[in-house]
């Protein structure tokens, strides 16, 4: 009973009580009495005050209830206790973990593979032993080995649970690598104990990059440690010999496809239609490059090396790319387009780090104008001259760089000379051109054609992609005019004078202008195309071929 309710009874003032129930834990509803001041109370309420005035009283039985709760309750802080991480790291260190020396590695997101990698090499060597505990209440905490060390410092930290990993592409088909998120290693060899933590990148939380926490004796070995597991991750970095590519999200939060592989493209010479010239001044300089490496080095000679393709819309200048990739086989590649064009730095870096290598840039005019992603940077194409300008004479790193509008960098390169060394012109097919895209894009066609030379007239001008499409479009005629869905395997279509005309009058017809400029056929013949001006004269879309039919 309270000290003001004994000075209300001792007074000799009339209390009024009033009985409340109350919800326990155990759903169980107690009866409970408050007292209160007042000149009056009801006939009868005094019996019923005796009455709660014995329900508060301690009993016997009281006692063993109450020794029973007290005794749960230090179990489970006692249980909590052993299953600490300040008491696991404890037990693996010593008992003066907390006063430990703590090394440090970090990395970029899209590396945490790579680090998985290369602590999973680490850990494998013979003699040394390890176990992986998981830490729970991880998320959206600021927290290293130092502070699981001292102890649970804030309420509701990180204990010890499952292991949470995040599955993350780390080959070519589908081949993927378990990423530990947040875990403790606890190692011992002939050295002695060491623990680490591993942190993965945090969505939407403090965590951006890899980390890799290590404690143990000496600061000198946690340091080793910690530079081992770097340069493991290099050694057995899965990007290397591969081609990939960044995806839009990369180097944000949203961590849905931090990279892709592609499978590196198989084209052949012949399938390369360009004047000999200009494809002879391309191999010399890519392939060429590759192929005296050491002995051009060895004669004080620079690697880095920069290649600009430019021309219209469809002429070949991603094809190009594909036939120079696919004749270098276990070179690294780093594909960047679209939005991942912004993230030229950290591309760069890669390219840098698994050298020999190649950096493609495609359509480097959509990044001409645009500034980064902070503000008072400069434009983009400025970043990409200068990552080029920064890596040194002897980085076997080659920059393949597409572009409609070569105009729109002319300034920019010739106030930066040596950046790119050398720019090809991909031009516009010639007739003789436009006869081997025929005999190209025919593939199992059977062309039945009885003057195949005014397929060649009519043509004037356009590009591959336009060929390309125009063969398709005959197919199309041909297999419709059987009328019967052919079985895999069949007899090839035969495309006749019929087809073929049928499908140039499509594609030439007024109607059909913006296909044909996205197929890059803006330059045709004013009979032909029915249009008033050159095509220099109108705008021509960024990627031919992405569509078929307006």
């Amino acid at each position: 009973m309270s000290q003001q309710a004994l000075g209300v009874l001792r007074s000799g003032a009339t209390p009024r009580a009033y009985a409340a129930g109350v919800k326990s834990g155990s759903a169980r509803r107690v009866s409970a009495t408050i007292l209160g001041h007042g000149p009056r109370m009801p006939r009868g309420q005094a019996s019923y005050r005796a009455a709660a005035g014995q329900e508060t009283r301690p009993e016997l039985a009281d006692i063993g209830r109450l020794a029973r709760r007290l005794m749960l309750r230090a179990v489970a802080v006692a249980r909590a206790e052993d299953a600490s991480v300040r008491r696991l790291l404890r037990e693996h260190l010593g008992a003066d973990a907390a006063a430990l020396p703590v090394a440090a590695g970090t990395w970029p997101a899209y590396d945490q593979v790579n680090v998985q990698a290369g602590l999973d090499a680490w850990l494998a060597e013979p003699g040394r032993e390890h176990q992986l505990a998981g830490l729970t209440q991880f998320h959206h905490r600021d927290f290293g080995l130092a502070e699981l060390m001292q102890g649970d410092s804030q309420p509701f930290g990180p204990g010890i649970g499952s292991v949470a990993t995040e599955a993350l592409p780390a080959g070519p088909d589908g081949v993927t690598r378990p990423c530990v998120q947040c875990g403790l290693y606890l190692t011992a060899d002939t050295d002695g104990a060491v623990a680490l933590l591993v942190r993965g990148p945090d969505e939407h939380g403090p965590m951006e990059d890899v980390s890799v926490q290590v404690a143990c004796a000496s600061q000198g070995r946690a340091q080793r440690v910690a530079d081992e597991i770097r340069r493991l991750s290099l050694e057995r970095n899965v990007f290397r010999g591969h081609v990939i590519s960044f995806g839009d999200e990369v180097f944000g939060h949203g961590r849905g496809a931090l990279l892709s592989f592609l499978d590196r493209p198989q084209v052949g010479r012949d399938q390369v239609v360009l004047p000999p010239e200009i494809l002879d001044g391309i191999e010399r300089q890519v392939l060429g490059v590759a192929r005296h490496a050491s002995r051009l080095l060895a004669s004080g000679q620079h690697l880095r090396r920069g290649v600009l393709l430019y021309g219209a819309p469809g002429t070949g200048k991603t094809h190009t790319v594909r036939y120079l990739l696919g004749r270098l086989p276990g070179v690294t590649v780093v594909v960047l387009s679209g939005r991942a064009l912004g993230m030229i730095a950290e591309a760069c870096s890669v390219a840098r780090s698994l050298q020999p290598s190649v950096v493609v840039v495609e359509d480097v005019d959509l990044i001409a104008e645009e500034r980064g992603p902070h503000m008072g940077q400069h434009p983009l194409l400025f970043e990409l001259l200068n990552e080029m300008d920064g890596l040194g004479q002897d980085i076997d790193v080659t920059f393949l760089l597409t572009t409609n509008r070569a105009d729109l960098h002319e300034e920019a390169l010739a106030a930066r000379p040596g950046r790119v060394d050398h720019a090809a012109l991909l031009p516009v097919p010639g007739a003789e051109a436009r006869r081997r895209l025929v005999r190209l894009y025919q593939a199992g066609l059977e062309l039945d054609l009885s003057d195949p030379e005014a397929v060649i007239s009519r043509t004037e001008g356009v590009t591959a992609s336009f060929i390309k499409e125009l063969l398709r479009r005959a197919a199309l005629y041909a297999a419709e005019e059987e009328g019967q869905d052919g079985e895999p395997g069949g007899v090839p279509l035969r495309v006749t004078d019929v087809h073929m005309g049928a499908a140039l009058d499509q594609l030439l017809d007024t109607r059909s202008e913006l296909t044909r400029v996205l197929l890059g056929g803006g330059t045709l013949r004013e009979a032909d195309a029915g249009i008033s001006g050159p095509a220099s004269s109108r705008p021509v879309p960024r990627r031919p071929g992405r569509a078929s039919d307006r």
